[in-house]
């Protein structure tokens, strides 16, 4: 797959050649807009408030249990609040069909963003209008704009107490501007909703205040007037072009199309162009529609249709679907590099195989190759051992949130410590740098300050909105955030509010030590006693309780010292006939510190890894026999000193 944007406009360019001369053509009645915001800005509820007022919950069943954030399909969508899948349903006003995407918000997930502008011919930019445009908003808008796509802003959670809504739409338009927004797509209109309560309104309301219409009718009529119709070449040939992947249980793989000129067919033979250029001859055993949350069969779709198309069992991402007689292929899909890195492997620590039953090379391989399948924007490459693989991604979330689903799926890996993506440009070594956003009470400006130092971030503004809270914005690398959020939030008391998003490469920063603490490593196998972490929890935080299975090597706690400790956490107190009073008193805990996943991955030196199963998160250290880590340890000083 190219990545080469300028490569691709040609190809578009050569391959369009043979539509000059055909008469083009509207489809009035169909509209297609994603729904685009930084994370958290109330995208998901938007969609589910008009798939309501259309009418679309009314034969669904799941309508009756109450679920809300119906768009969201995973069970850890559910759980973390975030949309991680971009997932297309349609909406029917009169006789207008609406097909409406939504997107993450989240740049770990940008890869979905970008295939999903793919299918659209406008956006609709969701601004919180307490929070403003974020780091992922000005992602997001950078996408749509590159694409030349008109663009609505809506106003959500106008109904805020904290709503700053003048303010907001200023400053809205000073980031259009400051990413070259031409004339046309600066003209945009401005709708103020409250997705929650399920009302718009384009008058201005008081900050704090409703939308004064009850519905969302007015944002309906600003999509008919704002968003332009799907535009096709009458007697043009199918060209149908591959921009998402799914399965069903039933069918098999599902390739996701958007339509752009001509007709296809149930059961209809046609050319698939593949990635590398050539072509092959296939059926298309079903057709499927989306109407409102279900995928329904279809004898036939035309230009602008969004379509699932089963029967070609090996398809994938921007090939093109088109006619047999007259075939010409569509420009392939870009994204962005990948800026983070982590090995993914089989287990192999003493414990493997307790709790999970995907345990093999093949089928970690199995799984990292499927996931490839209808994840663009990750990246599988092999390392120096047979059972372990470098797996690149866009951020840590991204990669986590993957190794969370195979944990889910009964699989026992290795993860090693995230790493960054370097590249060699004019033959200096590169890493990539973010762009951070903090919201915080302006009582921890001091301390924000010192922990971005120590990371060796660069202030490029900082705003006192006055209120009591400060904006800080830095340009930061990207590998002093690993780990940063947790380290955020306990120094913030919880309050603090942070966004990052990737910027460009620099040259390499040097040296960076975020973590200034050591570790307590287990010296033995057997199980944790009481008696044995009473000695241990004053040289630091612990992260096992009494009755936890560890072994050698295994990270118990944290070391307040900068230098690991190996300890005995499975010593039982030796038994004697003598009593004596107030000695066998039970010993006084402190309670553990348990981590997850992504803390687990956060804690990690480059020195340790992440033992992942479906019953518990261990750290372990890379090296798991203490006398081969204490000399490895001696000859790194050795090589530093000399």
């Amino acid at each position: 797959m190219s990545n080469n944007p300028a490569l691709n406009t040609a190809r578009a360019r050569l391959n369009q050649a043979h539509l000059k001369g055909l008469p083009k053509k509207t489809r009035d009645n169909l509209r297609n807009v994603a729904i685009i915001a930084h994370v958290d800005h109330g995208k998901t509820t938007l969609v589910d408030a008009m798939l309501w007022q259309s009418g679309a919950f009314a034969a669904y069943k799941k309508q009756e249990e109450g679920q809300d954030r119906m768009m969201d399909s995973m069970d850890l969508e559910r759980e973390k609040g975030i949309t991680i899948l971009a997932k297309n349903t349609s909406v029917r006003r009169g006789d207008t069909v609406i097909n409406i995407i939504d997107t993450p918000g989240h740049a770990d997930f940008g890869g979905e963003v970008e295939r999903g502008l793919e299918m659209v011919d406008g956006v609709i930019l969701l601004v919180d209008a307490s929070e403003g445009p974020l780091p992922q908003t000005r992602f997001v808008l950078r996408k749509a704009l590159q694409k030349n796509l008109p663009v609505i802003l809506l106003i959500n959670k106008v109904d805020r107490s904290d709503s700053r809504i003048a303010e907001v739409v200023d400053e809205a338009y000073a980031l259009f501007l400051d990413l070259d927004a031409n004339e046309e797509q600066i003209e945009f209109p401005v709708v103020y909703a409250s997705a929650k309560a399920g009302r718009a309104s384009l008058t201005r309301p008081a900050d704090g205040g409703m939308p004064e219409e009850e519905n969302l009718d007015v944002l309906f009529d600003t999509i008919f007037s704002a968003i332009p119709a799907p535009v096709y070449h009458e007697g043009a040939p199918l060209q149908a072009h591959v921009t998402n992947l799914d399965s069903s249980p039933f069918l098999g793989r599902l390739a996701l199309c958007r339509v752009h000129e001509g007709t296809i067919k149930k059961g209809q033979t046609v050319s698939w162009i593949k990635t590398d250029g050539t072509t092959e001859r296939v059926k298309v055993s079903e057709l499927l529609m989306t109407e409102a949350l279900e995928r329904v069969p279809a004898l036939e779709a035309g230009p602008g249709d969004i379509i699932a198309v089963a029967g070609i069992e090996t398809i994938t991402l921007g090939e093109t679907l088109a006619d047999l007689e007259n075939s010409h292929a569509l420009p392939l899909i870009t994204v962005d590099e990948p800026s983070i890195s982590m090995t993914i492997g089989i287990n192999t620590s003493p414990l493997a195989g307790k709790s999970g039953k995907m345990l093999t090379a093949r089928q970690v391989k199995d799984r990292l190759d499927k996931e490839l399948v209808g994840n663009v924007s990750l990246r599988v490459l092999n390392t120096e051992r047979p059972d372990t693989w470098e797996v690149q991604g866009r951020g840590e979330l991204q990669l986590a949130v993957l190794v969370e689903i195979m944990k889910r799926e009964s699989f026992e890996l290795t993860v090693g410590k995230p790493q960054v993506v370097t590249k060699m440009i004019d033959g200096k070594l590169n890493e990539p740098m973010e762009h951070l956003t903090i919201d915080a009470p302006e009582d921890y400006l001091g301390v924000l300050t010192q922990l971005m130092a120590l990371r060796k971030g660069r202030m490029e503004q900082m705003v006192n909105h006055g209120t009591g809270w400060i904006r800080l914005d830095y340009k930061v690398p990207s590998r002093g955030l690993i780990g940063f959020r947790t380290e955020f939030l306990t120094e913030t008391r919880g309050t603090g509010l942070l966004h990052h998003v990737f910027d460009s490469y620099e040259p390499w920063y040097g040296e960076l030590r975020t973590r200034a603490t050591g570790s307590l490593v287990s010296d033995r196998i057997g199980a944790v006693t009481s008696y044995a972490l009473a000695g241990i929890q004053e040289r630091g935080s612990i992260f096992v309780e009494p009755g936890d299975e560890v072994y050698e090597g295994m990270v118990i706690g944290e070391n307040s010292r900068s230098d690991d400790m190996d300890v005995n956490c499975v010593r039982e107190k030796k038994l004697t006939n003598m009593r004596a009073s107030g000695t066998d008193d039970s010993e006084k805990l402190i309670p553990p510190k348990k981590l997850n996943m992504e803390g687990a991955l956060e804690f990690c030196r480059e020195d340790e890894c992440v033992e992942v199963t479906p019953a518990v998160v261990r750290i372990r250290k890379v090296t798991l026999d203490g006398p081969e880590r204490a000399r490895a340890t001696s000859r790194a000083k050795k090589n530093n000193q000399s």
